[in-house]
């Protein structure tokens, strides 16, 4: 399974409903199991662009992508899923150029 960023920004919607954004968390979380990913790390985020972001496990790419649009579908919050590689990953990678 690959290692992905999931950062998110609130909408307009997201804001105004700011106190439910504990249980979009849940919700969010729920969702992404259900389609075999797994949510590793859950964090707000001060002086960024972006409000929260998830660090998570998922099967494939398309798998992520299915995972962003079914919560961003919601209206609350927009994102930017970015795929990440960790050390020994990023060695191998780097290891096979010419």
């Amino acid at each position: 399974m690959g290692t992905y960023l999931m950062l998110f920004s609130f909408t307009q919607r997201g804001i105004e409903k700011i106190k439910d954004s504990p249980a979009r968390v849940e919700a969010a979380k729920k969702t992404i199991r259900q389609m075999g990913g797994e949510v590793q790390a859950f964090y707000a985020i001060l002086g960024s662009q972006y409000d929260t972001m998830f660090i998570l496990k998922a099967p494939s790419d398309e798998k992520i992508a299915e995972m962003v649009l079914a919560i961003t579908a919601l209206g609350n919050v927009r994102s930017q899923t970015h795929r990440l590689f960790n050390e020994e990953e990023f060695s191998r990678i780097v290891s096979s150029l010419p």
